[in-house]
């Protein structure tokens, strides 16, 4: 037999095991790939752990020490209309209670069991908050403290009732006991606490700060462990932040996480790590990298110099700095640790400069470095001051004022326009580069491909004609809530004024809002046509497909004739077994022998094919970056303007990787044949192929494929050394040179 590991995001690996060749023998081997950790055992799975599970959008926002009736409030009046992809909670099992002094936040940090029960709320409220969210699209992540339990000296009962002692490190409510906590000869340190951090066994064998410190490369309590996890998936949690991960070895972490099992609508669950990296020991973020996204606590800095400093913005993701990268980094302007000065803290910006942090926000939700989230707060004074509370300490309930703003004591800078109204922009240019940068006169300006456009006044006042990049047409400002209108024209340049000090920023998107009160309802704007290419130093806009088409028809296969086009769905699916690193892009359409008057550029070239990609996210973050602004199948590459995914420009169409295995991530119904086949599923226009007829061959990182010879299908109108796939038919090509093409 031949063992296949099942890849994410088109990367894959493929190894012969002769001893799996007993069939008693049960397969486990861990292949390391360039972008993830994939393994399979028996028949699980194991892939990416960056999917979020949200459909694409892009921000989590943390509601710290919230409760659990709160956050399913919140996700419901207020998170899911504003579009956010997921809310992250405090951790909600049963932790210490703390007295001296009195119910602190940080008691939450110092677990005493894995059961749901916690000054949030039961296990009850949490299910329902759970499910209330995920009914309105929102996410939840649970914030899970597993580095350690309660600190050394603390003795009596937690939150869910359970005794425990951590001096003779009794933990009966897991149960833990002292075999399953790291032994004093395993930490270097004389003290046997973290006191040396350019030393990682110091770093992640010692007691941190005095808490018992958890052996995770003891089997037992890497079982426990994934146990609790387990069971938040099963209440339908879609992730986890691992507190402390720095102070765990990446392998115990990932032979935790491996164990997890896949969310009930397929997937890896989602991980992010607290990894405090500031170039200032032996422990680098990038260690992390197969294990999930990847705390970049460098950039709350960045963003803070950039503020204070326009001309810090020129330079925010600097890879000497050893910052993670893009698609590894989970950055933030603040959190819950280092607002308070504890964790990270330092020269950064809070909710206590209200302007200044709107102006971080809203830069980092438009700017395209790493995964975001967005924090809301309390009012504090003292810096253990836990969340704002009733007399007898339970936390006080979240009160909406009428103008929208939180009472009680709660902050909520998330429902600051700024803030709240940037979700919406991250969404909309998800996957695109920067364009059109301009950064003078504490002025800043950019546009996301041709998707949408930000600028930025640090004084107060912005006005200036500037190019857009994007198609002609009415947009509004999403900042003011559509309450500044703006005009794009045919060249692509708007007039921007910026006149509000407080919230010095405007920002619009394509697709987006028409005027005040349709916020939540996304119309497409009047555009008339695209701009034409600009002479600029970065890649000009992409240009927009003709939009005379009224429906789309994935998931029919019929075809559509509109005006002087016919549309329909194609499917091309072709078996490659690729390696470690290898993406797969279709590129294509008529031979320049076929066709006169051809040209390099996909817009104008009668050879390129116009295509319509699904907006519906798959499986792969990459691919979903990929086709953003693929308008074309063609032979010249990446369009102009077309998304990149991590630093790696698209090549052509970018294909998805698929099998046929049902209850994996990476399953597609029009795969019917097995692992390695890769999916490209578009609607075409017809209208513009031979005869019905389309060329294509693949690309594989960048290097064309040979002369094809596969046996006849169909009736194709020529013979060519391309591939032959027919418009609006399913089309297959097997390894073996076979191919077959049928009705969709």
């Amino acid at each position: 037999m031949q063992v296949v590991c099942i890849p994410f995001t088109g990367y894959m690996y493929e190894k012969a095991c002769p001893e799996c060749l007993n069939d008693t023998h049960r397969f486990e081997e861990v292949f390391l790939l360039q972008e993830v950790n994939i393994r399979q055992r028996g028949d699980r799975v194991y892939g990416d752990y960056r999917d979020p599970h949200c459909k694409n959008k892009q921000v989590i926002v943390h509601l710290f020490e919230w409760k659990w009736s709160d956050v399913a409030d919140e996700c419901e009046r207020f998170l899911g209309k504003k579009q956010f992809c997921g809310v992250q909670v405090s951790p909600p099992n049963e932790h210490v209670v703390v007295t001296q002094p009195m119910r602190p936040w940080w008691e939450r940090y110092q677990p005493v069991s894995y059961k749901l029960h916690s000054r949030g709320g039961t296990e009850a409220e949490f299910k329902d908050m759970v499910t209330r969210c995920k009914n309105v699209g929102v996410r939840v992540y649970v914030d899970s403290v597993v580095n350690h339990m309660a600190g050394l000296g603390r003795i009596g009962t937690g939150t869910a009732g359970s005794h425990f002692n951590s001096s003779d490190y009794d933990f009966p409510g897991v149960p833990y006991t002292r075999p399953n906590f790291n032994t004093r000869d395993k930490c270097p340190s004389g003290g046997g606490g973290v006191d040396n951090y350019s030393d990682p066994k110091n770093v992640r064998n010692c007691f941190l700060v005095g808490l018992t410190d958890l052996d995770q490369s003891k089997e037992y309590v890497r079982d426990k462990i994934a146990e609790f996890f387990d069971h938040c998936i099963d209440l339908g949690v879609a992730g986890f932040r691992i507190d402390a991960s720095k102070h765990m070895w990446p392998d115990d972490v990932k032979a935790i996480q491996d164990r997890v099992k896949d969310l009930p609508e397929g997937g890896r669950p989602f991980f992010y790590h607290e990894v405090i990296d500031q170039n200032d020991g032996a422990v680098r973020v990038n260690e992390y990298y197969e294990l999930g996204y990847v705390t970049e606590f460098r950039y709350c800095q960045k963003i803070a110099y950039g503020v204070h400093n326009f001309g810090e913005f020129n330079n925010m993701y600097v890879p000497s700095w050893g910052m993670a990268d893009p698609s590894h980094a989970f950055v933030f302007v603040d959190n819950h640790d280092n607002q308070r000065g504890h964790g990270g803290g330092g020269n950064l910006i809070t909710h206590k400069t209200p302007r200044d942090y709107k102006m971080a926000v809203a830069f980092t939700l438009a700017y395209n470095y790493g995964f975001t989230r967005v924090m809301s707060s309390y009012y504090f004074e003292n810096t253990d001051a836990g969340p704002p509370h009733n007399a007898d300490y339970s936390a006080k309930d979240v009160t909406i004022n009428a103008d929208g703003s939180c009472g009680n004591g709660w902050v909520c800078e998330h429902r600051w326009n700024p803030v709240a109204n940037m979700v919406v922009f991250r969404n909309a240019v998800a996957g695109t580069d920067i364009k059109h940068w301009r950064n003078e006169n504490d002025e800043i300006s950019f546009a996301r491909g041709q998707k949408g456009f930000f600028a930025m006044a640090k004084q107060g006042h912005m006005d200036r004609n500037l190019q857009t990049g994007l198609p002609a047409g009415e947009y509004c400002d999403l900042v003011s809530d559509c309450m500044k209108k703006i005009t794009v024209d045919g060249s692509g340049n708007a007039h921007i004024v910026i006149d509000n000090s407080a919230e010095p920023m405007l920002a619009f998107i394509v697709d987006g809002p028409t005027g005040p009160g349709d916020h939540f309802f996304f119309q497409k704007p009047s555009v008339t046509s695209s701009p034409p290419e600009q002479t600029t130093s970065q890649a000009p806009p992409t240009a927009v497909v003709s939009t005379s088409y009224t429906s789309t028809t994935f998931n029919t296969g019929t075809t559509e004739t509109t005006g002087n086009s016919t549309w329909a769905r194609t499917v091309i699916l072709i078996e490659r077994n690729t390696k470690n690193g290898e993406n797969l892009f279709i590129d294509g359409g008529i031979d320049h022998d076929h066709r006169q008057g051809c040209t390099d550029n996909p817009v104008t070239s009668p050879c390129s094919i116009p295509i319509r990609h699904s907006p519906e996210p798959t499986y792969s973050p990459a691919v979903n970056a990929w086709k953003v602004g693929d308008n074309y199948l063609d032979w010249y590459g990446a369009e102009p303007g077309q998304g990149s995914y991590g630093g790696s420009q698209a090549t052509g169409s970018p294909a998805l990787w698929t099998t046929n295995q049902k209850g994996v991530a990476e399953y597609s119904p029009l795969n019917t044949y097995g692992a390695h086949f890769w999916l490209l599923d578009i609607t075409m226009d017809c209208s513009k192929t031979e005869s019905g007829w389309v060329e294509f061959k693949y690309r594989i990182n960048g290097n064309w494929e040979g002369q094809i010879h596969d046996r006849t299908c169909g009736t194709p109108p020529y013979t060519t050394v391309n591939h032959m796939a027919k418009c609006g038919a399913k089309n297959v090509f097997h390894n073996n040179g076979q191919c077959e093409i049928t009705a969709l």
